[in-house]
């Protein structure tokens, strides 16, 4: 679906947003390292594992305002909070309102994202959805891959002023959404509009959800296979700088082109971030024939392989090769995750299922530094083979699921 033929809605969200998480990975790749210092590493360590927490809840209760009052408002009252705290953030000198703020834009980036994410699947007929979410996601990775090469130097050098830039884009997004954005709830749930919200009601909708198997199937499936593929930031990257030695990656005649561990590190990472900006619209092109059984199921093949093979060498091109290949793996399987769930969720629940979707991303971090933990007595081989194990788990995982679940051609 090409893009001057998109809904007036989705072309302002693919703008807004692309430019705001810019300068969200700007500043949230160093936010840790910010509290460390001004809080101590064992008191932030702590405090770190909240806004996780916070996350669900925000995703929750967004997701299922989103299904009452409609996506616009929640959207408004999303980009509006996080406008309030990020200025917040910026003026206050004092570093636990600078943590209660942080807080609070978490909690109002997941109560967003729902609604954002069930307005693509209320405007975008289904045969289009997967490439109209891939160029949501090559947005964000723009941000994501530029982000942290400007914020390491604008965060520590001008903290207060990137916070009120991103305040600043946030309060003017926020206008926007509510002069330009139009409601695309269906017609068939607007009459829910005058329904009374209460934590009751909230907790009975998603206890249907997670009674309903083959989404809770769904959701552990995606639980092993975000285990396998976290690794990037995790074991594979203690395997990389202590047992990848420092080595040349360019040999011409006298001149040598060494790397240090730590670089090549860099290098994989970066390599991984510009695939993903690069390649998630060709590649979604290039699959969109393909069945989601299908997608998932050589997701997990490539993302599993190659972070094991990734054990069996220390030779720096070898792992470039095997960072395209696990990488792959993890870039054909974001645009079908939310594509899975607007094809099968309700339409009076999409909202609700988005939400719930998003725990297996929270599940799956939560376990994924299991391996960071059994490597203190297992060798580099050994937590490889987890990770595969893991990645073996989701296949036979989405296998089942799709024998159980048959989407509707």
């Amino acid at each position: 679906m090409k893009f001057h033929l998109w809904d007036v809605n989705l072309k302002i969200r693919f703008i807004g947003e692309t430019l705001f998480n810019l300068f969200y990975w700007m500043y949230f790749p160093f936010i840790t390292v910010y509290f460390a210092k001004s809080l101590g590493n064992h008191t932030a360590g702590i405090l770190m594992t909240i806004p996780p927490v916070i996350s669900i809840l925000g995703s929750m209760v967004g997701g299922d305002l989103a299904d009452k009052l409609g996506r616009r408002p929640i959207m408004l009252v999303g980009a509006f909070f996080q406008t309030i705290m990020f200025a917040i953030f910026a003026f206050s000198s004092s570093h636990w309102v600078n943590y209660l703020a942080f807080i609070g834009i978490s909690f109002g980036k997941a109560l967003y994202r729902p609604a954002s994410d069930a307005m693509v699947a209320d405007l975008v007929p289904e045969t289009e959805r997967r490439q109209v979410f891939a160029t949501f996601i090559t947005g964000n990775n723009i941000g994501a891959v530029l982000g942290p090469a400007f914020g390491a130097f604008f965060f520590f050098h001008y903290k207060s002023a990137l916070l009120w830039t991103c305040s600043i884009i946030l309060f003017v997004y926020s206008i926007i959404i509510y002069l330009k954005i139009h409601e695309s709830i269906p017609n068939t749930q607007k009459k829910v509009n005058k329904i009374s919200v209460t934590i009751k009601e909230q907790i009975r909708g998603y206890g249907i959800i997670f009674r309903d198997k083959i989404f809770v199937l769904y959701i552990l499936a995606g639980v092993f296979s975000t285990i396998t593929i976290m690794q990037l930031d995790l074991y594979l990257a203690i395997y990389v700088t202590n047992y990848v030695p420092s080595q040349p990656l360019l040999n011409l005649n006298n001149w040598s082109f060494i790397l240090k561990s730590t670089e090549v590190l860099g290098w994989i990472l970066g390599l991984n971030g510009l695939l993903f900006v690069f390649c998630v619209l060709p590649v979604t092109k290039w699959l969109k024939g393909w069945n989601d059984r299908d997608v998932f199921i050589l997701s997990s093949i490539l993302a599993g392989f190659g972070m094991f093979a990734v054990g069996l060498t220390t030779n720096i091109r070898l792992l470039f090769v095997l960072t395209i290949i696990f990488t792959l793996g993890e870039i054909i399987r974001s645009p079908v995750t939310n594509n899975f769930v607007s094809s099968y969720a309700p339409e009076n629940a999409r909202g609700q299922y988005m939400a719930a979707s998003s725990l297996q991303f929270t599940i799956g971090r939560f376990f994924a530094p299991i391996t960071v933990f059994v490597s203190a007595w297992l060798p580099p081989i050994a937590v490889f083979s987890v990770i595969l194990l893991c990645a073996f788990i989701s296949i036979i995982l989405y296998n089942k699921l799709f024998k159980v679940y048959k989407p509707i051609k």
